[in-house]
């Protein structure tokens, strides 16, 4: 029987089935291939490319994946079939490695979208972008740039 997980970016949510054959998500077409290469690179083989990505575990369920210039955090957990907001919100808000605070891009009061980029960190010459769980105000802001910040510690408050 597959391993089922629930994988998170931003607003978009699939459902990741793993066997001994590859790994398939839902709603995308096919199956894919994944190797690992050891030192965090993976090779991932689909129908139509092969690609070499990067993958770094942060605090709790986050992971950063890297391919061809662009990041991506993820939020991997096995699948319940439930949804978990308020840790989710938890996990999004605060960073998932010690990281600088480049640029902040809110500020209390503003209304933001789901998946829209509040804080950006940077982490071994990588930037980290820090984005809103779901649609809210801003209560608060918890850092400036410049600032070396820990996981764990809340970078933003949602109202």
């Amino acid at each position: 029987m597959p391993k089922r997980l629930r994988v998170v970016d931003g607003s978009r949510e699939w459902i990741a089935e793993l066997s001994t054959s590859g790994v398939a998500l839902s709603n995308v077409d096919g199956s894919f291939a994944v190797s690992d290469d050891g030192d965090g690179r993976f090779h991932v083989a689909a129908a139509s490319a092969v690609v070499t990505a990067i993958a770094a575990a942060g605090g709790g369920d986050v992971v950063w994946v890297g391919i061809d210039g662009h990041v991506f955090e993820l939020h991997v957990r096995p699948d319940s079939g439930a949804s978990t907001s308020a840790a989710r919100d938890q996990d999004a808000l605060s960073p998932p490695m010690s990281a600088t605070v480049v640029r902040i891009l809110v500020q209390p009061g503003a209304r933001v979208q789901a998946g829209e980029t509040l804080v950006v960190l940077e982490a071994m010459k990588m930037e980290l972008p820090i984005r809103a769980p779901r649609a809210a105000a801003i209560r608060a802001v918890h850092c400036r740039e410049g600032d070396l910040v820990q996981p764990g510690m809340a970078l933003v408050e949602l109202a």
